[in-house]
């Protein structure tokens, strides 16, 4: 549908004799407007809006209120963005094709066009969470991998390769490419946009919460939940807030010796502190300037740890550079810079757009670092990493090998208030000195730039930890016969992983030079760490074999073991098998160090009970050490050949040595050559067999992909929604529940509810898969909702794990399944309880999902993160919120009551309230309803996002 153009805003642009029709920027004139301080991401949404007015849903009034943005107001302004295409990976993007096809058969069931269920928006999906890291360790590990791979994931590979042919616009990238992030911005990644003539930004938005690495090269996207993405690939536009903008000032660079990781935890850091939940983080100033394309994805892959929807850097040289060396046509990168210049986009370094709030950070105050043990944002200082490790540890032992210890539990943290320049203490001695070596961009900005370094006095930066730790050694026999000890604290994974860092080649280049002074030296890697190099593309493989640095990363068992998400989504694989009993004999609080972006409890390993993020170098210098609890300042990682000690600044390579191998390394012939045909696929997978038809035929037997329920006996028009009466609880939460603690992810265990149903259907224990596998199929999915191992219910204290007290059954303790089933027999409505931050983490259409289906009909929290709030709107679940101030405890309730909500039937009259009223025994107060925008308001009154669709495409 043609704009009406209200502004007068439709123009050409002439890029080298090409002619493109435009929505040109400062066209938006009038009183109050100002386009010209605009934040860049406002401008981006400023052209969305002038581009699709349809004076209906889009006005000339969410145009001027845009361009006459007031930077202190609390956000109230709703518009509807549109984005340009919708990227996925295959946890996230199956259950949407599954949802897709069931649409299908419901349109046809209603009487309407089966094939008007088609996305109406460029769809394209990564195959890259389905490889796990089974086999590690040896120059096998990666053919071996794939082969399980596909034997695991035919049948969805199967149902992928069916909707590759049923939906027009829809290209899967098959498996063994890359993770969809590095894939994105590497290939698919416009930066401008072409079609039917008109230029414009690329926008997306996507299934997995980092889609927002692709903010690194000046495009505007963030995660949404599944059935949003559906939503948009069905042209429906995503309903939002005008939001506050964060404006961060980067100056001065980053010193030798800390890495685009350390920046990223440091900013990870300041931002949850500072508080940017549902805001627009924007990136500027002069740091910006010689910040590489590669340092820039790393920080706006990791926007979902700060909180914030996008963390976004404007377009300059650095993106025309990397879209040069990543093979974009030189009629895309003319196109992109003067399109960009024309539109008010190109960066410019002395700027001071208009913003809510400001940050600032000099970046040579940036210092090596790690997060962890359970969350990004606890950045530790690696020169503090022995004694955080010890502090921690007392969580995560037994009281009785404490042996006296009196210190209290918890990572340190810097307790002064951030400056405006700097994250650490004027006299702190962990500042890295300045080196007088050249930092180069080294291909045109991927590199990422000042990777490495390591300055003669490390052995000064750091007091000595204490001696006192808890201690509960274990004596271990390898198969091989090599025999040793563990303890608390062991470095049972070491993992090269996650498109955060795997994209990076400063931080790739400097992991792969560790390992070379390191075999060089004599060092190997300690026999207990399982070792794994997972990168984001080809390209990374192809660099290091260019670069001759490939052996020395297989010598220290960095083999090769997959491209795609492994450990940093809980694909790790398991432990070497003796370990794993040593460490369950022992409970031992073994760690993992990943180069990923999440750590939460129970995510990476079911061993494994603390975790820490690194930057790749770190990640090998700790597979050589073998335990969290060592001062890498002081402390030898090893001997050499000579049996002399050999320390960490003896191995780590300064920011000249990377630049110099990047600059030999990397060329665009890399990109082209592993992007040339993408879409195709090996013999593997053109030989799958490939069902036809436009509609799916469900197999009743598989036990991977089943048709869902959600369109069952769903009328033409929906029925008015009601207040709620009569209903429990199913579980009282407390802080921080993520979308991990939710949704199904990770092993599935042979005794839990899904477990039991796959082998009720035949499937054997190995073959069981993983829950992210098993994602089309509702059936598995609801009985892992809720069931992650570290999962505590208030409702049933004492207990961890998928549990809860079943009131149909006098309080009796069962599965969360269990209970659920028995309520829903009864036609008892259920609730939840939580605390702050309830669903942060991934954006994990299964978190709401799989709520609905258990029958929970509301959520009331103290305050949630947007994904998982809007999702559990779009799966036709209420998100309610205590009053300011309150919370479950002050208010006295203990998750026994009956609990009725009214209010709600004011929905029905086109009104969204704004609190409902909540009984709960003899507790009354009045929640908040997190229903926020009037197409929010739309969903729910449909029961969910996909009906609401549904019957919008019937209506035609």
């Amino acid at each position: 549908m043609a704009s009406q153009d209200s502004f007068g805003a439709k123009g050409t642009l002439d890029v080298d004799g090409q002619s493109y029709e435009i929505y040109r920027l400062d066209k938006v004139k009038g009183d109050g407007l100002d386009v010209e301080s605009l934040p860049f991401s406002l401008k981006v949404l400023l052209e969305n809006l002038l581009r699709t007015e349809d004076g209906a849903d889009i006005t000339d009034e969410h145009i001027k209120a845009i361009a006459g943005w007031d930077a202190s107001a609390a956000p109230d302004q709703e518009i509807q963005f549109t984005p340009a295409r919708v990227i996925m990976q295959d946890f996230t993007g199956v259950p949407c094709v599954v949802d897709l096809a069931t649409m299908r058969e419901a349109m046809a069931e209603l009487g309407g066009d089966a094939t008007k269920i088609n996305p109406l928006a460029p769809a394209e999906m990564v195959i890259d969470h389905s490889v796990i890291a089974d086999v590690f360790g040896t120059p096998e590990a990666f053919g071996r991998n794939v082969e399980i791979e596909y034997e695991r994931n035919r049948e969805r590979y199967q149902f992928l390769r069916w909707g590759q042919g049923a939906f027009d616009d829809f290209k899967v990238v098959p498996p063994g490419t890359g993770i969809v992030h590095q894939v994105n911005i590497e290939h698919l990644a416009r930066v401008v946009m072409v079609r039917d003539g008109v230029a414009y930004p690329d926008t997306c938005v996507g299934t997995d919460s980092h889609t927002t690495m692709v903010n690194g090269i000046g495009v505007v996207g963030w995660g949404v939940g599944g059935i949003e993405a559906e939503a948009a690939m069905l042209g429906q536009p995503v309903s939002m807030l005008i939001p506050r903008v964060v404006g961060f000032k980067l100056n001065g660079d980053l010193p030798e010796g800390a890495t685009a990781t350390d920046l990223v935890l440091t900013i990870t850091e300041m931002l949850r502190k500072h508080g940017v939940v549902g805001k627009f983080v924007e990136f500027y100033g002069p740091g910006v300037s010689v910040l590489p394309l590669a340092n820039r994805a790393t920080i706006g892959n990791m926007s979902p740890e700060f909180g914030s929807t996008i963390a976004v850097f404007p377009i300059d040289e650095q993106t025309i550079d990397y879209l040069r060396l990543t093979g974009r046509s030189e009629d895309q990168l003319a196109l992109v810079e003067t399109y960009a210049k024309e539109q008010g986009l190109w960066h410019d370094p002395d700027a001071e757009p208009r913003y809510s709030e400001k940050l600032e950070l000099d970046l040579a105050t940036v210092v090596p670092s790690l997060a962890g043990p359970k969350r990004p944002q606890d950045r530790v200082s690696l020169s503090e990493a022995k004694e955080a490790f010890r502090s921690a540890l007392a969580d995560y032992v037994t009281a009785d090998e404490t042996g006296g210890d009196e210190r209290k539990p918890g990572v340190p943290q810097n307790d002064k208030p951030f400056g405006v320049q700097s994250m650490v203490d004027e006299a702190s001695a962990e500042s890295f000195p300045s080196s007088d070596a050249p930092a180069s961009n080294g291909g045109g900005g991927a590199s990422g730039g000042n990777g490495g370094g390591a300055p003669d006095d490390w052995h000064d930066h750091a007091a000595a930890a204490s001696d006192a730790r808890p201690s509960n050694k274990a004596s271990v026999t390898l198969a091989d016969g090599t025999e040793f000890e563990i303890d608390h604290g062991a470095v049972a994974i070491a993992a090269i992983t996650s498109c955060t860092n795997t994209s990076n080649p400063s931080v790739m280049i400097g992991a792969a030079l560790v390992a070379k002074k390191a075999v060089e030296k004599g060092l190997q890697r300690k026999p207990w760490v399982k070792t794994t190099l997972a990168p984001g593309s080809k390209v990374v493989s192809d660099y290091y074999e260019k670069s001759g640095l490939t052996p020395y990363l297989d010598k220290l068992g960095f083999n090769l073991v997959g491209y795609g998400c492994t450990t940093c989504i809980g694909n790790s694989g398991p432990l070497i098998p003796e370990v794993s009993q040593a460490v369950n004999d022992n409970d031992l609080a073994v760690v993992s160090v990943l180069s990923g972006n999440r750590n939460f409890e129970g995510r990476i390993n079911p061993d494994i009970k603390m975790n820490y993020l690194a930057s790749p170098p770190l990640v090998v210098a700790y597979a050589l050490a073998g335990s969290m609890d060592i001062d890498l300042f002081n402390d030898p990682l090893g001997q050499d050949t000579d049996g002399n000690d050999v320390f960490m600044r003896d191995i780590w390579p300064t920011a000249k040595e990377i630049e110099d191998v990047i600059a030999q390394a990397i060329n665009s012939d890399m990109f082209d050559s592993s992007y040339e045909d993408v879409f195709a696929g090996d013999e593997q997978w053109r030989s799958l067999p490939t069902p036809e038809g436009k509609t799916f035929e469900w197999d009743p037997e598989s036990t991977y992909v089943r048709k869902p329920p959600y369109f069952d006996g769903m009328p033409q028009e929906p029925e008015p929604v009601a207040d709620i009466d009569g209903a429990r609880v199913l579980l009282k939460l407390g802080d921080s529940v993520t979308t991990d603690h939710i949704s199904p992810a990770g092993a599935i265990k042979k005794d839990s509810p899904a477990g039991r149903y796959l082998a009720e259907h035949g499937v054997d224990q190995r073959d069981f898969n993983s829950y992210g596998s098993r994602r089309g199929n509702h059936e598995v999915m609801i009985r892992g909702t809720f069931a992650n191992i570290r999962l505590r219910n208030q409702l049933a204290p004492g207990t961890e794990g998928g549990v809860t007290r079943d009131f149909t059954a006098d309080g009796e303790v069962t599965s969360v399944f269990e209970a659920s089933q028995n309520y829903q027999a009864a036609g008892t409505p259920l609730v939840v309880l939580a605390g702050k931050e309830y669903g942060s983490g991934s954006s994990r259409d299964w978190a709401a999902k799989g709520t609905a289906l258990l029958g929970v009909k509301a959520v009331i929290a103290e305050s949630y993160e947007r994904i998982h709030r809007s999702n559990l709107i779009g799966m036709g679940v209420i998100p309610l919120q205590f009053p300011e101030g309150q919370t479950a405890e002050s208010l006295g309730l203990t998750g026994e009551e009956t609990f009725a909500i009214s209010g709600v039937t004011e929905l029905n009259e086109g009104r969204t309230p704004r609190t409902v009223k909540v009984t709960a025994g003899d507790v009354e107060f009045d929640a908040v309803v997190r229903i926020d925008t009037p197409g929010e308001a739309n969903y729910y009154r449909n029961g969910g996002i996909m009906q609401y669709v549904l019957r919008n495409l019937l209506r035609g």
